[in-house]
Order: structure tokens, then sequence, then C-alpha cells
């Protein structure tokens, strides 16, 4: 398996975690993506990128009211820093000795361990374990944009799906969304335009 590292732990939680990136490694992970958090005995915690942070440090201060940058004092800049890009996680399941479980995790990891982005193999099987039960702490979690993040999660996995024959997985995926909101008519309102949005 040709896995891609994107950071390493800074803090976490047993909800949610985040994770420090390389500005050169930014571009891989994606809002609503699926990665793995890989412990040892066959452990490994599940998660949903919901949130990508850049925080300014004293030389973006001065170099942003500078004029003529070139572009080789930026790409300095983005590689050289010091400071990483902020990747935050909301945890959705984990697997324990070969079995994916949807629930969360019984212990957070550890400051420093690996984060890895799933590739689709990995990706379908997780969101096809159980009957979209991931989904519950996406809809339970606050302060975030959760129609967003359920209609880029759903539109990536929509693909991957896809890709192995699984046409009617996006359908499936919404189906459960509304018995899931069916009680909340506003959440489910505001969820199913955002999925019409993303044409899902």
């Amino acid at each position: 398996m040709n896995e891609l590292e994107i950071g390493k732990l800074l803090r976490a939680s047993t909800t949610a975690c985040v994770v420090g990136c390389r500005v050169s490694q930014s571009n891989a992970p994606a809002f609503g993506g699926l990665v793995r958090i890989p412990l040892p005995n066959g452990y490994g915690i599940y998660g949903l990128i919901y949130d990508s942070r850049i925080e300014d440090y004293g030389l973006v201060r001065q170099l942003v009211t500078a004029e003529g940058i070139g572009d080789d004092v930026i790409q300095d800049n983005r590689v050289n820093r010091n400071v990483p890009v902020e990747v935050s996680v909301l945890h959705v399941g984990f697997r324990q000795n070969g079995r994916i479980y949807h629930l969360l995790p019984p212990r957070p990891p550890l400051s420093l361990d690996s984060i890895y982005i799933c590739g689709s193999k990995e990706a379908c099987s997780f969101t096809e374990t159980g009957r979209f039960g991931y989904f519950r702490h996406i809809l339970r979690a606050e302060d975030l944009p959760v129609g967003e993040l359920l209609a880029a999660h759903i539109q990536l996995l929509h693909a991957f799906q896809f890709e192995r024959g699984n046409c009617n997985w996006a359908s499936e995926a919404v189906q459960e969304l509304i018995t899931l909101l069916r009680d909340d008519y506003p959440t489910l309102m505001s969820v199913l335009g955002t999925l019409a949005d993303a044409a899902l």
C-alpha cells in the first residue's frame, strides 16, 4: 500500500484531533476526506478532515506589507515555515483486530503519531461497514459546517464508490441522512440544500 502521510498529531481528545502539516503537503488533505491514524497492535482511528488553519507569524506579518515580494521568497517561506498548517479531524470510527467500528475510539492517539490519507479502497471499506453509523458523529458535532462537511465527504466517496461499481452509494447515504434528521427539519433542509449545491 502506497500511503501518504500528511502530518503528525499535535493534540487530541476522544472526539477529535489536530494534526500539524508542512505547507508543501497542504494540497493533499481535502476537506471532508477520510484519514487514518495507525496505532500499535492493529488498532487505528479514522476521522474526517473538517478544518484547516494557517496561522501567521512574525515574518509573514512583515512580508504582507512589503511590495514586490519575489516568488523565491514566497516559496522559501512556505517550505521552510516554522509554524505548521493545522488540520482538524473529527473521529468517526476505529479499526481493531481487523474489524471496523463506527464508534468513537476507546482512547485518543498520542502526540506525534502519524496520520495518513485513506486511499479509495480503504475509504470504501470504512464507509461500507455498517449502515452509515459514522454519520451520527458528524451530525452531533458542534461548531462544524455540517452540511458542507457531509457534501464534501459524500462527493468524494461517491467518486470512489462509483469506480468500484457501487453507483447507488450516494443516494443511499442521502436517504440515511433523511432518516437520521427526520425530527430536525431545519438541519435536514440545510443539509439537503448543501447536497443539492454539490449536485448529489
